[in-house]
């Protein structure tokens, strides 16, 4: 982990010292029944209950409309991966699912993967090569995948010996091979389901090929139950479930001070962190990173946003310490500003590459000097070309509030600075399969949205991470011409050819680095915030928790987390 992201750490534990030292009198033990006196009976030392913030899905790990805090615990808890984190973030095979998976052939490119005999889903259907022939062909195309661009250049999947060699055939050489095939999911269940990909674990977790299996699911209660999966082939884990738990502050600091929570995972504010800190010495509190980063995209679409003036104006606008502050409330994530346009600070190699002095402050000069340049006038107070007004639309996804919030504030300075917007906020899965989706030539337009305020991955494999936040899919057979893959919707042949050398790697990332990020910057697609940050709080009769390998998070290590009685 580099030496920013300690700072990042330490100022975030600077920050709860500070918050712990106010005046202000502590929050309500509880608001709950059951978080509001301590059992008498003895504790059930074979379960954990972990306060989250939220429960809602989908839990689809491979969709960005999906990520969150629990899509992650789940993915890392039931689902087998090929290769997983090591200690320095770098992918280590998984063999609890592999026995070997290696480059066989430089041309063409292939890797076989030999899967171990025992693995196995928990209705007793075989891990096999029908997984991987699942993942592939749908994140190759399907809108607002996660991790499409490395998927998209494989060009064949073969199996042998009952599916449990898989061949998989590259059309050229990805040395990112490693970060696929995480969280594969049941082929022989998920491939016919009504509603197809959309609907992939939007609600549940029909089987489990990991140490514990999903046994209740409730959003109303906003309670998901995890039980040891009895079928798992490997070391049985240690404790008989995890429950997860919905609470908002009062109810996670109360019933951590009582016992009826073991643990927390929970995005603080300040007041927050302060709250969570006031319980010490009986718990330990922990940063966790996570793998996003939160983000206004400034989308190339429509005839003003088309042109790069009118984005820089709109660039110029922004107040982005206040949009920091709307989205972390000032809380550890504060600590955690992202100034590079790939990498999230703490990711290895991460350094800051964001110009001297860009978006320091409001520039209005600036903008008025921008747009009047572009054609547009002020009319009554508002920006038009014409007697149109510059009216964007913003859009942030439902139910994610810190997103919400940000957006919100994103408003209100657009219109301090003359431009009128409208905010929308569509379920996730229809913001990013839809509206952000690249246009179907064959049917009537949708909403064109302008502005999203939302989190863009930060984790996997980083050579291809700037071909999946910033890249164009292969170009159609039939038009020759590449196609948006991105829900910023740039897609530039400048650009591209460095960003397809990162991915095959012909080219070291520091070196396309070096020529992206500024190229990037000037461009003004994407105006990176802050790395989300979640805090785990563990009380002290909890042993073999940690904050997990890099943008795993605690839930890789849950097979060995035990609870001591008493």
């Amino acid at each position: 982990m580099g030496g920013r992201w300690r700072a990042v750490l330490a100022g975030a534990a600077a920050l709860g010292a500070l918050a712990g030292c106010t005046n202000a009198p502590p929050p309500p033990l509880v608001t709950t029944e059951v978080a509001r006196t301590r059992t008498s009976a003895e504790p059930d030392v074979g379960e954990a209950v972990v306060g989250v913030d939220s429960v809602l899905g989908g839990y689809n790990p491979h969709k960005l409309a999906d990520q969150s805090t629990v899509t992650t615990a789940l993915a890392q808890a039931v689902l087998p991966s090929v290769f997983r984190p090591g200690a320095d973030g770098t992918p280590r095979l998984d063999r609890t699912l592999m026995v070997s998976a290696e480059v066989t052939s430089a041309e063409p490119y292939t890797v076989d993967y030999r899967l171990r005999p025992e693995a196995a889903w928990s209705d007793s259907a075989p891990i096999a090569a029908e997984d991987f022939v699942y993942l592939w062909e749908q994140l190759r195309e399907a809108p607002g995948a996660l991790d499409g661009a490395g998927y998209r250049l494989i060009s064949n999947i073969s199996a042998r010996e009952a599916g449990r060699v898989v061949e998989v055939t590259f059309a050229e050489p990805y040395p990112g091979w490693r970060s696929l095939f995480s969280g594969l999911l049941p082929a022989h269940l998920l491939k016919d389901i009504p509603g197809g990909w959309a609907n992939a674990l939007r609600e549940n977790y029909p089987v489990s090929g990991g140490p514990f299996a999903v046994r209740t699911l409730d959003r109303d209660r906003g309670e998901i139950v995890l039980e040891r999966n009895d079928r798992y082939w490997e070391a049985p884990a240690a404790l008989d479930r995890i429950v997860l738990r919905r609470a908002d502050l009062t109810g996670t600091t109360g019933a951590l001070r009582t016992g009826h929570s073991q643990l927390a995972l929970t995005a603080l504010s300040a007041q927050g962190l302060a709250a969570v800190t006031a319980l010490e010495p009986d718990v330990t509190t922990t940063q966790v990173p996570r793998p996003a980063v939160a983000t206004v995209l400034l989308r190339p679409v429509g005839t003003a946003m088309a042109d790069q003036r009118v984005r820089t104006a709109i660039g110029a606008l922004l107040d982005r310490r206040a949009l920091i502050a709307a989205g972390t409330g000032g809380g550890p994530a504060s600590a955690a500003v992202a100034d590079a346009q790939v990498l999230a600070p703490s990711a290895p190699g991460y350094r800051a590459t964001l110009p001297a002095g860009r978006f320091a402050a409001v520039d209005q000069a600036g903008a008025d000097a921008l747009l009047t340049e572009a054609g547009f006038t002020r009319v009554n107070g508002s920006w038009a070309l014409g007697q149109t007004p510059l009216n964007l639309v913003i859009a942030a996804p439902a139910g994610r509030e810190p997103y919400l919030a940000m957006a919100r504030e994103l408003q209100r300075q657009l219109s301090v600075g003359g431009v009128q917007s409208q905010l929308l906020t569509p379920p996730g899965d229809r913001l990013y399969a839809e509206l952000l989706a690249a246009p179907d030539p064959d049917e009537e337009p949708t909403t064109e949205v302008h502005l999203v305020v939302a989190p863009q991955p930060a984790g996997g494999d980083p050579a291809t991470l700037p071909a999946v936040r910033f890249g164009c899919a292969p170009a159609d057979a039939d038009s020759g011409t590449p196609a948006v893959a991105n829900p910023g919707a740039y897609c530039d042949q400048a650009t591209q050819p460095t960003l397809d050398a990162a991915l095959t790697g012909s080219t070291p990332l520091a070196d396309a680095l070096a020529a992206l990020e500024p190229e990037l910057w000037s461009r003004t697609v994407a105006i990176p915030l802050y790395q989300e940050v979640d805090t785990l709080v563990v009380r002290r009769e909890m042993t073999g928790v940690s904050a997990g390998t890099p943008f795993a998070g605690p839930f890789a290590g849950a097979p060995g987390w035990r609870r001591a009685g008493g």
